[in-house]
């Protein structure tokens, strides 16, 4: 066997492979729809998405909005580990959309009802998200719940719950809650100096070196720990683990309540910057916590693969916003982000097509030799 072929055959190689197909034909996919819309602009559309803030001939401005796309892939991040934190442990966490929204509420009210510092905001946030993935996990457990089911249910539960918390600290003439920087500058997250690395960039915070570092801890303790060992034999065989000795119930509602800890903290560490206020009329969860199962997907489950799918899905998520719109509206983006996340269901499928084709190869060429 080759070098070439020994590279194609490792686990790690043939997900990078799956991933940047899904990647083209979800792209590809995308171009065909903006070519139906109106192909006066399509390839210049698709070009716009792809670019984001590469568009921008100054370096410090384009520095800067790379910066706003970091921003957000932190929470991106956060709810990536989420998903593939219980998906390892044969749980579909679909709940993360509402802890993160639950994490949110917890968080902003803290910082703006009750004037508490940052820490003790992410802490609250955290604790409050922990709790719905604790319930999922008990339902499961002992109730035979599937957490698909109890996860959706708990999704708007935690949605309205937020929206009514935060009635209380919005703007009184808008939606949207009060802005944290003219309220308490305590809640804000510290910049420890990287604001200045991106142009000044004041939502620039401890956010991405922190998700950074618990995509490393995930990794960490599910490939390297006893405890991580337990969790995914947990996972691949429940009454085998029972039978070794291991205490599944307790694991699937750990696994659930560390999901859901990281979904709340990946909300603190977003609303925290004062990127953004909630507006306490919408009608449908936070988009990041669904996006967070395209960006576990597309980086083969692996906590570091999701660091880079993650910054992927939310570089040409801002760039819909730069697209012509009197041709197209921004959400074109949103739809290749889609296409990218059924694609992924078969990240799987092309890895056992490419084993099969390899292992076809070795058999002929072992034939005629």
């Amino acid at each position: 066997m080759n070098k070439k072929e020994s590279i194609l055959k490792k686990p790690a190689m043939q997900t990078f492979i799956s991933s940047l197909a899904c990647i083209v034909l979800g792209l590809l996919a995308g171009f065909i729809v903006l070519t139906f819309i109106d192909a006066r602009g399509s390839g210049k559309a698709l070009l716009d998405i792809i670019r984001n803030f590469f568009r921008y001939p100054s370096a410090s401005v384009a520095l800067k909005y790379f910066g706003n796309t970091i921003v957000k892939t932190a929470p991106l991040l956060m709810c990536s580990l989420s998903i593939l934190f219980s998906y390892k442990v044969g749980l579909f966490n679909i709940g993360v959309a509402g802890q993160y929204a639950l994490g949110a509420g917890l968080a902003l009210y803290a910082a703006l009802g009750w004037q508490l510092p940052w820490y003790v905001c992410v802490l609250l946030a955290c604790a409050a998200s922990s709790l719905l993935g604790a319930i999922s996990g008990f339902l499961k457990s002992y109730c035979n719940v599937n957490e698909v089911i109890s996860g959706i249910m708990l999704n708007w539960l935690s949605l309205y719950t937020a929206n009514m918390l935060l009635t209380i600290v919005k703007e009184t003439t808008s939606p949207y809650t009060k802005n944290i920087v003219n309220v308490n500058q305590s809640a804000l997250l510290p910049n420890m100096g990287l604001d200045k690395l991106f142009n000044n960039n004041q939502y620039m915070t401890i956010a991405i070196p922190l998700a950074i570092i618990l995509a490393i801890l995930v990794w960490f303790i599910l490939e390297k720990t006893k405890f991580g060992y337990e969790l995914k034999a947990t996972g691949y065989n429940k009454h085998a683990a029972r039978y070794c000795g291991m205490k599944e119930k307790r694991n699937t509602i750990l696994t659930l309540i560390i999901g859901g800890a990281l979904a709340g903290l990946g909300a603190a560490m977003f609303y925290l910057t004062g990127y953004e206020q909630w507006m306490c009329t919408q009608s449908s969860v936070p988009g990041m916590g669904f996006n967070g199962i395209a960006a576990a997907f597309l980086g083969g489950l692996h906590p570091i693969g999701a660091i880079f799918s993650s910054l992927f899905i939310q570089h040409i998520t801002e760039g819909g916003a730069y697209v012509d719109k009197t041709l197209y509206c921004s959400q074109i983006s949103d739809l290749i982000s889609s296409i990218i996340i059924y694609l992924c269901g078969f990240v799987l499928f092309m890895k056992l097509f490419l084993n099969k084709w390899l292992t076809r190869r070795d058999e002929q060429k072992g034939g005629r030799s």
